[in-house]
Formats: structure tokens, sequence, C-alpha cells
């Protein structure tokens, strides 16, 4: 087989399948179960294959990390021991970017120019990660009067099961992983089952950056089996899942067995609230922007446009112009925009969305053009109008290139619809109005809010949701607290008053 390296810089499919086995207490694991190949969405043949897990499998992963754990190796290690490691695995992932950004392409169906984007943006999160693991703290205190003082030990929660998804399987990982161990945790990582490439590699590049065997395991596999599994886990103390809403509640109700933490980043309806007074350029560029990033397929994306009456027209005019220019085909093909859907079943389930809407009456403005020939699967970025506030289109998290639009003529009534979904991940806000932005931002209902931008940021800030959106935080000093637990300790100073005299 072409050397993987040269494939990347070629930027060429393979003409066989990359295999890469599951990856447990530092050494590649091959299981009993069977491999299962990938077709690339984007390309409609074979790229890359990956075992099928068993349960067995995963006890074999969990208590690898149970045994890296206890007895030290990470968790008992200086901040700056940890954070050294961190740091080194930024580097090599910056020096692997190409080839990290080609298997991410190959199996996602993203375009390679945004594949190399979240790569070399992933490196800055690990890097941040890094410091974090040398200020984790806990507190003291001081005023429990002479006789005693009182400690606040911040520890690692112990072994972590992380289920990533497959829209952006190496980003999300760098915005959980690295956390974790920064706390001192050790971690088992289950990805999609459609793209796992890169969480293997990743696991090898962390090796060479000297972590120690059995801190992080990769197993593979369906999600009903291994993630379920992984969640029902007696011996995991925490599980952080990002993925669908109705999947989360199943993850919430199999931790319930040991009361095991959870953290859940679920799934959005996002709005683009667009005032009347807003730079309507900008927000129709950015608009655009939200509802085709990542063909849609993105848990933050903009799918909401609810705008001003007196505004709407030009608004949708203007995002309709912008998505004129999109170009959407081969993700390999640094010119795309736009890359392909995931896999046959979300494509089909997009064309129903796009079905629903027409028949349901709302304003087809541009797209709903579907093409899924030699497997390969395209969908134009679509605009419909004139959707009812309470129809599929504006209520459920559609995951495809579909932006649905509702006008409104008051600030109460914009907070409504924006408020007016199970959701609250997400909420971008267009206005020149500092103090109306303000008074939007308290009153919308969403972890993440943008105003005057979109789908942007840095490691720095937390991300998660509200309501049917998720529990927990991830990123951020906030980020690395979530992989720990709180001890009290009260110390006697002084002669304890005896019970009995």
């Amino acid at each position: 087989m072409t050397d993987l390296s040269e494939l990347a810089a070629a930027l060429r499919v393979p003409a066989e399948p990359v295999r890469t086995p599951m990856f447990i207490d530092g050494r590649d694991y091959t299981g009993a179960g069977d491999w299962v190949t990938r077709k690339s969405p984007g390309h409609g043949v074979p790229v890359t294959a990956a075992m099928r897990a068993s349960r067995g499998d995963l006890d074999v992963a969990v208590a690898a990390a149970r045994r890296a754990f206890d007895d030290g190796r990470w968790s008992r290690l200086t901040g700056e021991q940890r954070a050294t490691v961190l740091l080194k695995a930024a580097q090599l992932i910056r020096d692997n970017v190409e080839t990290l950004a080609y298997l991410e392409t190959l199996e996602s169906g993203k375009p390679i120019g945004q594949s190399r984007g979240e790569v070399t943006a992933a490196a800055g999160i690990w890097e941040y990660a890094a410091g974090l693991a040398r200020v984790v703290h806990g507190d003291s205190h001081d005023t429990l009067g002479p006789d005693m003082f009182g400690l606040v030990v911040r520890q690692p929660v112990g072994v972590v099961g992380i289920v990533t998804p497959w829209n952006f399987p190496f980003f999300i990982l760098s915005e959980r992983l690295p956390f974790a161990l920064a706390a001192g945790c050790t971690v088992v990582v289950k990805p999609a089952e459609l793209t796992s490439s890169t969480t293997l590699k990743l696991a090898a590049l962390l090796t060479e950056a000297g972590l120690p065997d059995g801190v992080v395991n990769v197993v593979t596999g369906l999600g009903s089996v291994v993630g379920q599994a992984l969640a029902e886990h007696m011996d995991v103390d925490m599980i952080s899942f990002t993925g669908s809403t109705p999947v989360g509640r199943s993850v919430l109700a199999a931790a319930g067995g040991n009361m095991k933490k959870v953290g859940l980043e679920l799934g959005g309806k996002n709005p683009q609230i667009v005032f009347a007074d807003a730079d309507l350029d900008d927000a129709a560029d950015a608009i655009a922007f939200g509802i085709a990033f990542n063909a849609g397929q993105c848990c933050v994306s903009g799918s909401r446009l609810v705008v001003h009456r007196s505004v709407e027209a030009e608004v949708v005019e203007r995002v309709r112009a912008v998505l004129a220019k999109v170009r959407v085909g081969d993700p390999l093909d640094a010119s795309n925009h736009v890359g392909a859907i995931v896999e046959a079943r979300q494509f089909d389930k997009i064309r129903g969305f796009i079905d629903a809407g027409t028949r349901d009456g709302a304003q087809l403005v541009c797209g709903g053009t579907a093409s899924s020939e030699g497997e390969r699967f395209f969908i134009q970025p679509t605009v419909f109008r004139n959707v009812h506030p309470g129809s599929a289109l504006a209520q459920e998290e559609i995951f495809g290139p579909v932006l649905s639009v509702t006008p409104f003529d008051t600030f109460d009534q914009a907070i409504q619809l924006a408020n007016g979904v199970p959701y609250g991940l997400a909420a971008s806000i267009w206005t020149r109005d500092l103090q109306g932005a303000f008074k939007s931002l308290r009153d919308v209902q969403a972890g993440r809010i943008w105003v005057n931008c979109t789908i942007t940021g840095g490691p720095e800030l937390p991300i998660g949701g509200v309501k049917q959106s998720g529990i927990g935080r991830e990123t951020g000093r906030y980020g690395v607290e979530e992989y720990t637990e709180l001890k009290s300790v009260h110390v006697q100073l002084g002669n304890r008053p005896r019970w009995i005299a």
C-alpha cells in the first residue's frame, strides 16, 4: 500500500482500505470481531477499515484504564509533567496535520481545507489544556475558628468514557480528551463507527508524546453495542457523550447504574436573530456560512433565520446570493466549499425534510437539489421562507444544509420564536444596538451565543447546552473541572473539645 503521508500529499483516494486496529494499553489491539470497511461519502469507494468490538473488548480497555488510574502512573504526576506530555502531543498533531486532515476528509466527506483548519485548531486546544494541567487547584478556608482549618481538594474523577460523533471526530475529541487528561483521568474513547481513523491515529501520537500505557484506550464499533456498554459499565466513573438528544437520553439512563458523572452535548435548532438595524451584508454572509458549513451537519448550525419583517426579503435575497456562489463537490478538491453528506441514511433524512417543507407550503427560495450517484452524497444548501414556527422544518434538528426563515415584528416575538424549540445549544444575534444585544443575550435560552458573528471562538470559553441540548460544560477552565470531584477536608489544629468530659 502507498504510504499514508504520500496519499495525503497527493490527495488521492487509497487503492485499498487503510486498516486501523483498536488501541488498548499502549498498543494496537485486534479483537475477535469483524473488520468493517468505510466508504468515502464523497467518492463512493472503500477507504478505511476498523474493528467492530465486542463487550469483551470493551472490558479489556476499561480494565487497562482502571489499572492506569489506580496505580497513579498519570493521576499522580505533577501538573508540569502532564503539561509536558500534552504540549508534545500538540506539536505532533501539528506535525501530522496533512495526514490527519486527509483521513478526516476521506471518512466524513468534509472539504480538505476545512479538515486542515480543524486539525490545526485542535492542536491549539491541546496547548491550552496543557496550561490548565498546571493550575488545577482546590481551595482553602481559614474562617472556621482558631482551631480548625478547611481545605477543598480537587481530584480527577477516575476512568472516563468519551463517546464522539461522526461530524467533527477529531475536533470534538480535542474539546474533551486533553481536559480529562489535564485533570489526571484515564480514558476509554469510543469514536463514531463511520469516522474512527483520526482518533486511532491520535492515540498512537499520544504514546509517541510520552503518555503512559493504558491512559488512553480506543475501542471501535457500534454505538448501540460498545457505546451503550461504556455508559453502563460499572468501572467507568464518568461518561461524556456528544450526539443526538434521543441517544443522549439513553446514555443518561444507562449511566444511572453506578451513578457515574455525565456530560452531554446534544442536538440544537439554533436561531440566527437579525434585527432591522443589523449590518445586513455581514449577517447574510455569516448566515449562509452557518447553514452550509460542514454541509449543515453541525450541532451549532444556524438552521433558523428569525428576522425582522421589515428586512426579511432583503436578508433572504442576500443569503440566496451568497449561497449561489457556494461550490459543492469532491471534498478532496480544495476549490469546493461544501463536501458530502456523511452516509445514505443521513442523506435520505435531509431529503425527507426538504420534501416535507414543500408539501407543508413553505416557499423554496434556493437549493433543494440532491445527488447520490455512485454512492456519493451531495445536497445543495437549501432555504425555505414562510416556515410555520410549529412545523418540522422549524422545530426538528435536520442536521443538513436546510435553513428555515420566520419573520418577527417585535422584540418579544423574536425572543419567543428563538426560544420556542426544545433545544438550547447556540444562537447568533445580529444588531448594531449594544443595549438590544445585551438584552437579547440575557433572554435567549442557549448555552453559547454569538453577537454579530457565528460558529467561532476558542477553547478559553465553555461550551454546552441548556434544555434538551445537554448537561455540563466542556473546554475552558470549566472543562477541566468537569473531570474532577471535590473533597472537603477539616483539619483540627488544636485540642478537639471532648464529647464527654
